[in-house]
């Protein structure tokens, strides 16, 4: 849809004052200005400055002084906001506009007129704020409420009642389906049927530049002013465009100052951000998404907002068919920042059902038909093809979409991963059982069993919680950006090949004579994670484990653990020839999750290889049933290497992003956090081997020795995860200076916890003690991460740290023998590499990335090797 030209203005009439910018003279304008014009031209001709400023002063004062003056009292009135008040009705076609603390705020100020025993009638699909104010007033105030269809305007006509209908109140676009009002005939049916029913609107998804429904006939309209009239959000606050007495909640002069400077930069923003709103909207539509947006020719209500508005808004809002798709879409994104708000230049991502709409029971949320997958999009200024790249590539990570096949459309590079669905067909149902079997036929096949395969999982660094987890307490844990990489190859020789170059191991076995299969349960494929099968793990140490001299004695669990894997995956008959290599960009042993990045790709390669599972790219359900069943083999390879690991740190390397993860005697209970992924790390591998199990185990010998102790001390750490995952996930977000102090303290307090019990090293306390001679006083907070006993140190760098002091201090815990690097975290999780060409063609170029993966030589050349050459990445 093309927006039409925004109509030429005329500025209100000002009282007591002239015309202000409509004066007809010879040597005057003529023309009324275009509404772009307006909204960079702050005058008010009954207000002059007195010194002439080109820009409005702030009058930061609390009281004036004088009697008998314009201003006593700045909660009655303030230049400041006097200003900003007759230039929102200059842009909103209205008399009179007052200014009040938030778009909250200013509908209390409307509600306020109300009564006992009035009736008002609103919208089905509303803000989740206004919501509540409504429901507030049905129970507490006696105020009947009626939610209707407003997007059908006859649904109002039993409703609109003489004497008894005292409000009516409208959104449209509504929030978040974007359904449209025809605000013109609802107004008009009004005035017909109730005249003395006040007709409110929040206008705040259009702004003034887009919609004025003063000029269709409401009586009062109101805006968010943190959205679009600042663009900003840095400042709460809301505007009533009517004639109100002020009720005490005035907006400071502060933020009345930012406000109007937010609308002088109105119109080109509002431009820029619904073209770009438009170009997702059909990239999303395109690839067979639902998409919620009056810019689209397809949406029910098109021709009604072309007819009302001048653009289509920056918001938008889609369906994805699966809830969890929907989260991890949300989770996988990066450059759209996760938030409940919208209208800043900043591009938002967020799920209504669980955020800005999650005070509405879900039963009634399902009876207005708001869908709890449902995204919605709150576009930005960004570069719109960086907006399309990090949205796609969320879309690729959550498995919504995949890599288009070759022989169908030009120009387009991706599809949903389930075509037969169509999101349009209305009233149409599908039968799930066939389509779920038509979308795995289409996708993966009992031929794909012994294809080769390259795979990848992340490392992890636990920031609370380590050895805690394994008692019961919560620990906060986040992916990082160093990976295993692991690649597999069909052979014909009866034979399976273990390359581990990085622990200088490599070993070939007869598949039927060398590996022992007498001891192998016949049931063994059906279990996972739950039972290990100890009479299966000695005999493979005790058979099949070759002796090696001058390499790393770690080869025996890890290659306990694949063949483990691998004879139970094969109980069911099925023993295919290969070769796997493994190789790692994580420091082994260093506390950050190396041997669960392996355990993660010995289960997803043997998975993929005798067809347990499907790729990330499949749909959700199966993608889901996918990581669940990936997870659990790990979890078990982990148990071979450590005993009894937590379990925390395979469920990051195998679902990515950051969790908080608790161990329970039904399962483990994971809930995803996002907010890691904007904070900076240095982690400090010590070079210094620990024994995880011995650790883990001496833990527990202190709780059985000092029980009243180690609980106390659990108890406390619990706390601390407690409430950093609360800081974590506030909605809205914590301000930042506030959350970078909680999560410094609570490093901090756990650390010396850890102290406590005798896990750390006196490396651990030396890089702390170089830590805080550099860069303490400036922020930077360390504590250990992992098991302890050597391994690494994980350190927050606050926001803003100077980046001389930061290379001067890495350089300096090089020169005493450790090793330092900058992480992000909070990435992805298992990766499966996608053949850009079908056929023989992939296989043989993924059997060439096979090969070379043995002779990388160096981490960063594995890095460029995960990313050259034969397809694309798909993360769980």
């Amino acid at each position: 849809m093309q927006t039409r030209t925004p109509p030429i203005l005329t500025p209100p009439e000002t009282p007591g004052s002239s015309s202000g910018l409509q004066l007809h003279s010879p040597t005057t304008r003529s023309r009324p200005y275009h509404f772009s014009t307006l909204c960079a031209t702050v005058e008010n001709p009954g207000a002059k400055d007195q010194y002439g400023s080109s820009s409005v002063p702030i009058y930061q004062t609390a009281t004036f002084k004088g009697v008998g003056g314009e201003y006593d009292y700045s909660r009655s009135g303030n230049p400041t906001r006097s200003h900003l008040e007759h230039h929102l009705a200059k842009i909103s076609s209205a008399r009179h506009a007052f200014a009040v603390s938030s778009g909250m705020a200013a509908l209390d100020v409307v509600t306020r007129l109300l009564k006992a025993g009035d009736e008002v009638i609103a919208g089905d699909d509303l803000y989740g704020g206004t919501n509540r104010l409504l429901s507030y007033l049905k129970t507490h105030q006696d105020v009947t409420v009626h939610h209707v269809d407003t997007t059908q305007p006859e649904t109002l006509h039993p409703l609109l009642k003489r004497g008894k209908t005292a409000m009516v109140l409208l959104e449209s676009p509504t929030n978040p389906l974007l359904k449209i009002a025809d605000l013109a005939a609802i107004c008009a049916d009004i005035r017909a049927r109730a005249p003395e029913a006040i007709i409110v609107v929040d206008n705040t998804m259009m702004s003034p530049y887009l919609q004025r429904p003063l000029e269709h006939g409401a009586d009062v309209v109101y805006d968010s002013g943190t959205k679009y009239l600042s663009g900003h959000h840095d400042l709460m606050a809301g505007n009533i465009a009517f004639v109100i007495n002020a009720v005490g909640n005035a907006l400071t002069p502060f933020d009345s100052f930012l406000l109007l400077r937010g609308t002088k930069t109105l119109a080109i923003r509002m431009e820029r951000q619904q073209a770009s709103a438009l170009v997702v909207a059909r990239y999303l539509s395109g690839l067979g998404f639902l998409v919620h947006y009056p810019g689209l020719e397809q949406h029910p209500g098109y021709e009604v907002h072309k007819r009302l508005a001048t653009g289509p808004g920056a918001v938008l809002s889609f369906t994805t068919g699966d809830k969890e798709m929907s989260e991890r879409i949300v989770g996988a994104a990066r450059l759209w920042g996760i938030s409940v708000s919208f209208g800043a230049v900043n591009s938002l991502i967020s799920m209504p059902c669980v955020m800005s709409h999650a005070s509405i029971d879900p039963a009634v949320r399902a009876a207005r038909g708001l869908p709890e997958d449902l995204i919605r999009l709150c576009v930005g200024i960004e570069d719109p093809s960086d907006l399309l790249d990090d949205l796609e590539l969320a879309l690729l990570q959550a498995g919504a979409i995949k890599p288009l096949s070759s022989g169908l459309s030009a120009g387009q590079t991706h599809v949903r991963t389930n075509p037969t669905y169509n999101p349009h067909a209305h009233g149409v149902a599908i039968n799930k059982a066939i389509e779920k079997l038509a979308d795995r036929m289409g996708n993966q096949s009992v031929e794909d069993r012994g294809r080769d395969w390259v795979v990848s999982a992340p490392g992890k660094v636990i920031l609370f919680g380590e050895h805690a987890v394994v008692h019961g307490v919560t620990a906060i844990a986040a992916s990082v950006d160093l990976r295993c990489y692991a690649a597999s190859s069909g052979r014909e020789d009866g034979k399976v090949q273990l390359n581990l170059p990085d622990l200088g191991f490599s070993h070939t076995w007869d598949i039927e004579t060398e590996l022992p299969w007498e001891a192998l349960q016949k049931d063994g494929h059906l279990h996972t994670a739950k039972v290990l099968d100890k009479s299966l793990v000695d005999a493979i140490t005790t058979k099949a484990i070759p002796p090696a001299t001058g390499v790393d004695e770690r080869y025996k669990v890890a290659t306990v653990a694949f063949l483990y894997v691998y004879m139970n995956l094969a109980a069911d008959g099925y023993r295919p020839s290969m070769t796997f290599t493994a190789r790692s960009t994580l420091p082994v042993g260093a506390g950050l999750g190396s041997s669960a990045a392996l355990s993660t790709c010995i289960a997803s390669t043997l998975l993929l290889t005798h067809g347990r599972v499907l790729v990330p790219s499949d749909t959700q359900d199966n993608l889901s049933a996918t990581t669940d069943m990936v997870n659990g083999w790990a979890f078990l390879a982990e148990k071979v290497l450590h005993g009894n690991p937590s379990g925390v740190d395979n469920a990051v390397s195998v679902h990515g992003g950051a969790i908080a993860f608790t161990r329970t005697d039904s399962g483990p209970k994971m809930v995803p956090i996002h907010g890691f992924k904007s904070i900076r790390f240095l982690l400090v591998n010590t070079k210094v081997p620990r024994d995880t199990k011995s650790l883990v185990a001496g833990v527990g010998l202190k709780k059985q020795e000092e029980p009243e102790l180690v609980n106390g001390i659990l108890s406390q750490i619990q706390q601390i995860s407690d409430d950093a995952f609360a800081a974590l996930s506030a909605d809205p977000p914590l301000p930042r200076p506030e959350l970078l102090s909680i999560l410094r303290r609570s490093i901090e307090e756990n650390h010396g916890h850890l102290v406590t019990l005798g896990v750390s090293h006196q490396k651990l306390e030396r890089i702390r003690e170089v830590v805080d001679k550099f860069g303490g006083a400036d922020g930077l907070q360390t504590k250990l991460t992992g098991a302890g006993g050597g391994g690494c140190a994980v350190t927050l760098v606050p926001d803003g740290f100077d980046e001389g002091k930061l290379r001067t201090l890495v350089k300096e815990l090089e020169m005493e023998g450790f090793e330092a690097y900058e992480t992000s975290v909070g990435g992805g999780g298992y990766g499966v590499m996608i053949p850009i060409y079908s056929g023989s063609s992939s296989a043989s170029m993924l059997g060439e990335k096979e090969a070379s993966l043995e002779v990388v030589s160096s981490s960063s050349e594995l890095a460029r090797w995960s990313d050259a050459g034969a397809g694309r990445w798909i993360f769980s």
